[in-house]
């Protein structure tokens, strides 16, 4: 990774969604990171923010929504409920 590259927000979705986003982000070799409510901040905060290289998104954006879209992905549903 370049210290040059600048993330965007991707989403938030569940933790289950979140860890197989993340794995085909690395498959594809997009730099991504992720920030998971604290302690406290998961009684209002649910689920798992993901951040990709912005010149990547819409490669992520399409692995997110098939990820969503395949009923066999962990979690089942859209995104954070």
């Amino acid at each position: 990774m370049t210290d040059d590259v600048r993330t965007v927000y991707l989403g938030q979705y569940t933790h289950e969604h979140a860890e197989t986003i993340a794995g085909r982000l690395e498959a594809a070799g997009i730099v991504w990171w992720y920030k998971a409510p604290g302690y406290l901040s998961q009684v209002w905060e649910h689920g798992v923010r993901l951040f990709v290289d912005r010149t990547r998104l819409d490669e992520a954006k399409a692995i997110a929504d098939a990820v969503l879209a395949d009923p066999r992905a962990q979690g089942g549903g859209d995104g954070v409920e």
